[in-house]
């Protein structure tokens, strides 16, 4: 499976920049492409409405909090949000 020229694009830009709140990734022709971006003021709220229920979706969420000693911290967090019954049939689509 290919990882599209965008996504390794955007991923970096979102390290280097912050340019973006969130990133969803969706699997297209055998291929990783880019879904959506979160523009920089949405919410945790957006970025799971964003999401499909019934398909597999490939996440990266910047998460900025302050610390308990009044300091602004970024972290970037990665995951897949999978459906079972759509994975079972990704499955047997790769079987045929």
């Amino acid at each position: 499976m290919a990882v599209s020229d965008e996504c390794k694009l955007k991923f970096m830009e979102l390290i280097a920049k912050r340019n973006c709140r969130f990133i969803i990734f969706k699997i297209e022709n055998q291929e990783v492409v880019v879904e959506k971006l979160g523009i920089p003021d949405e919410a945790y709220e957006d970025f799971t409405a964003s999401q499909p229920a019934s398909e597999c979706r490939i996440t990266i969420f910047n998460f900025d909090f302050t610390t308990d000693q009044n300091f602004q911290k970024s972290k970037i967090f990665f995951s897949v949000h999978r459906n079972l019954d759509f994975l079972q049939q990704s499955i047997w689509m790769l079987k045929d």
